[in-house]
């Protein structure tokens, strides 16, 4: 098969990248031929004599910030190798990553995702480089590392072949703006805990019209604020 996605991923710690890549659905993905991945470490562009990717914050504040020069110069050859790279910062400020973005994105060639570190990255780098910038959510964590993975993972399910079945992406969460409905297996009672009675009857139009209420009534209860389709 044809690569149909690959990330390159901007990092100081590739390690807490890698090993995802190397367990369950991504890694048949890749074994495939269906996605692939690299990393470039900013230090080994650094200028500084100590590879010195950091420095204290103007208008002052507590941490350090990742400084432009290695993160221009990284971007600058990846770019120089695939002009057509997209490039994406997680960064807490600004708008929600969402399904229909991993979507949208999973048609794309080429991705990179820079991941900050410290106190995050010169508002510069991004400025010159973003072709998008997204948070995953309203907190905070000590690296863009997890961002960079939820984001990868999220935008590499939605490929051609690396789920094994499609349907699978069609009775998700988030899909037709609603909440997926619960689900069960077997046994029918476990621990004097019974699975709904209309999932078992096999009367297929009525338990698609049972999962849709109960997903209008989860998205309202759990997304109170969200408009339902």
């Amino acid at each position: 098969m044809v690569i149909v996605l690959k990330f390159t991923f901007v990092t100081l710690f590739e390690n807490l990248i890698k090993p995802y890549f190397n367990e369950s659905i991504l890694k048949r993905a890749v074994d495939k031929n269906i996605l692939s991945y690299d990393f470039y470490n900013p230090r080994d562009y650094s200028k500084n004599r100590h590879n010195k990717v950091d420095d204290t914050l103007y208008s002052g504040g507590a941490g350090m910030l990742m400084t432009p020069q290695p993160l221009f110069d990284t971007l600058d050859d990846i770019l120089s190798k695939n002009e057509d790279s997209y490039i994406i910062f997680p960064c807490a400020a600004a708008k929600l990553f969402t399904q229909k973005d991993a979507k949208r994105l999973s048609r794309k060639k080429h991705i990179v995702i820079v991941s900050g570190r410290y106190e995050g990255i010169d508002e510069r780098v991004i400025e010159k480089y973003a072709n998008e910038v997204f948070s995953i959510g309203e907190y905070i964590l000590t690296g863009g590392e997890l961002p960079s993975l939820v984001i990868a993972d999220c935008i590499s399910r939605n490929c051609d072949g690396v789920l094994g079945n499609k349907e699978s992406l069609e009775i998700e969460s988030y899909e037709n703006n609603l909440l997926e409905s619960p689900s069960f297996t077997k046994p029918e009672n476990f621990r004097g805990l019974s699975v709904i009675k209309e999932f078992l009857k096999g009367n297929h139009s009525k338990i698609s019209k049972l999962k849709l209420q109960i997903s209008k009534y989860k998205t309202k209860y759990y997304r109170p604020n969200k408009e339902l389709e």
